[in-house]
């Protein structure tokens, strides 16, 4: 495959972005397994743990893009693609971390290696599938695209965190891949170009739209499930109607239209006129981390990282309202926003959730990945947008 046919460009493109979606989880184990050491150290470690395991990654996808040339291979990597684009949709785990913690230098770079072995096997198939058998494409795309999430792990994870509509394309592009990757597996191939040449144009977009659609099913009833487990779990606070004092629910993510939810507040304070009238909860909720992390870094490493996010997310809000001398209780969660936010609401007994509504017009609950759209549809109280 030549670098000047187009083909070539779409392959290359479809590589870097299975690298960008399938190594968030890659990303967090190296940020994670290097957190507790100090800073020079912290450096070192992701250089050198990331060196190796670059090699590593190139090295095993070769050898697998030579199996898949075996009959059947490709329509077993094609079913195993599909689970992989799934697993993308459903809900993460929070993950109960038991890994033991280290602060040595040697002990972070072998935790990333070992991490990124365990832990590539999705990306080594879709990867190997998306070259269509080019070593040239293939260490091409490697090259570009491991250094991104590698370098910049930080800004990729912050992006799909704030529009996962990013996770929902990246399960789609599985989806397309592993309908190509099926339909030219050796055993087949043949058959299809002389009978059915036609799937090679419905199966990768039946791959791409069965995964989206099935995906988004098995994700809203786990939802609705976990959901309806709190609900019975959680007594209901009292209202304002019974201790006089307004509750309400300040979800923050430390975004400019946080801000905005925050002055809102602000002026609904000063409009009581007495600041004792008002009980403000304080609430970020941060993404859970994909549950296979939780196998490489202690309990106290996640629950630091998930601290350490939501602790800078509220900073600004706690600042400003303690200078407007409102009292607040501060509340850190994880999990989804939406359903958290509302149980939360329903727990504390708010009668209103203000939060930002990032100013993106009728398509925000798309671009939000439902953010705020599934706050609205689980709340049992108003929930005012600030735009």
């Amino acid at each position: 495959m030549s670098f000047t046919t187009p083909e070539f460009w779409v392959a290359l493109l479809q590589i870097i972005g299975v690298n960008i979606v399938l190594s968030g989880d890659n990303a967090v184990v190296i940020a994670l397994a290097a957190r507790s050491l100090p800073l020079a150290q912290q450096k070192k470690a992701v250089a050198w743990g990331s060196g190796a395991a670059v090699v590593m990654r190139i090295v095993l996808t070769i050898v697998a893009v030579e199996l898949l040339r075996l009959p059947y291979l490709k329509l077993v990597g094609a079913a195993l693609l599909l689970w992989i684009a799934l697993q993308l949709l459903l809900p993460e785990n929070e993950g109960e971390g038991h890994a033991s913690a280290s602060g040595s230098l040697a002990a972070a770079i072998k935790t990333i290696l070992v991490a990124d072995l365990v832990m590539s096997l999705d990306n080594v198939i879709a990867v190997a599938a998306a070259a269509k058998g080019s070593v040239m494409l293939l260490v091409v795309g490697l090259a570009v695209s491991i250094p991104l999430v590698v370098f910049a792990s930080t800004l990729l994870l912050n992006l799909m965190n704030r529009f996962p509509v990013i996770i929902t394309i990246g399960a789609a592009l599985l989806g397309w891949v592993a309908g190509e990757m099926a339909i030219s597996d050796p055993a087949v191939k043949a058959w299809i170009d002389a009978q059915m040449s036609y799937l090679h144009y419905v199966a990768p977009a039946l791959g791409a739209a069965g995964v989206v659609a099935l995906g988004k099913f098995l994700a809203g009833r786990a939802e609705a499930k976990a959901l309806a487990e709190a609900q019975a779990e959680t007594p209901m606070a009292l209202a304002r109607s019974d201790t006089g004092v307004r509750r309400i629910l300040l979800a923050v993510d430390g975004s400019e239209q946080s801000r905005k939810a925050i002055e809102h507040v602000l002026t609904l304070g000063k409009e009581s006129g007495d600041p004792r009238s008002m009980e403000i909860h304080l609430a970020n909720v941060q993404p859970g981390l994909p549950g296979d992390v939780s196998g490489f870094v202690s309990k106290d490493t996640v629950k630091g990282f998930h601290h350490e996010h939501a602790d800078s997310a509220l900073k600004t809000a706690r600042e400003m309202l303690q200078q407007a001398g409102l009292a607040f209780k501060e509340h850190e969660a994880v999990g989804h926003a939406g359903p958290v936010i509302a149980e939360m609401a329903n727990k504390e007994g708010c009668e209103l959730i203000v939060m930002g509504a990032r100013g993106l017009g009728a398509n925000s609950a798309v671009l939000l990945g439902s953010v705020v759209q599934s706050t609205l549809e689980h709340a049992k109280v108003p929930v005012l947008l600030v735009k």
